[in-house]
């Protein structure tokens, strides 16, 4: 068996994601900086079937992420399945004149150190295995900057740069990379955005491997 791990796992998408992959037959590695709401999650899982456990990681301490992948893959299987999707702290979200060059540090590690950090992590084990999926989940401002919120804007851009980079790298490895890009609020029950719908749509992304980038507009 191999693992999908999730890096952001929370009680909306992430949990969508994992059953919609458990249902396929993989295990479960969900990652957050909270233990105690990650193993939540995993013990909600298990009564439903699924082997899932839960993972403490600070995405802007690369040395956490990188020691919570690898008991992740000792203790499930290998990652096939990486999807990295954290949600952004409310204080990278400042207007352009009053950032600083210090409001940057947050989100550039938060979205760009921390998901080259992931990579790196679980890249040797999808190319041993001779397949892989690598998914990011980020907002609109990936693709369409706002000026309200400039540290995302950035950072996020910064990510959809390395999400291309790699795609273009590593497709002929076998290895894939898609971004599922989410425009405005996931909204239980919206037909668009409910979190059951974007977890088909990752999904899709990873089993369409031509297929780079999906973009699900804003309300």
């Amino acid at each position: 068996m191999t693992t999908l791990a999730i890096i952001g796992a929370g009680r909306g998408l992430g949990l969508a994601v994992a059953r919609r992959f458990a249902a396929e037959g993989f295990s479960v590695a969900l990652l957050s900086r909270t233990a105690s709401r990650v193993e939540a999650l995993a013990a909600d899982l298990a009564a439903e079937g699924v082997q899932a456990r839960g993972y403490a990681a600070d995405v802007r301490d690369p040395a956490s992420l990188a020691r919570a992948l690898e008991r992740a893959t000792e203790e499930l299987g290998p990652v096939e399945v990486l999807q990295y999707s954290p949600l952004p702290q409310k204080d990278f979200m400042r207007p352009v004149l009053e950032t600083t060059p210090e409001d940057l540090r947050g989100p550039v590690e938060f979205s760009v150190y921390g998901s080259v950090a992931a990579v790196h992590q679980v890249l040797p084990g999808m190319r041993h295995l001779g397949r892989g999926t690598v998914l990011f989940v980020n907002g609109g401002s990936a693709v369409t900057p706002g000026r309200a919120v400039t540290g995302t804007s950035v950072a996020f851009a910064g990510q959809a740069a390395y999400a291309q980079l790699l795609h273009e790298e590593l497709r002929d490895e076998g290895v894939h990379v898609a971004q599922l890009v989410i425009g405005g609020r996931i909204v239980e029950g919206d037909p668009e955005k409910d979190p059951a719908v974007l977890a088909d749509h990752l999904w899709s992304l990873h089993t369409g491997r031509d297929r780079f980038r999906l973009q699900i507009s804003a309300d």
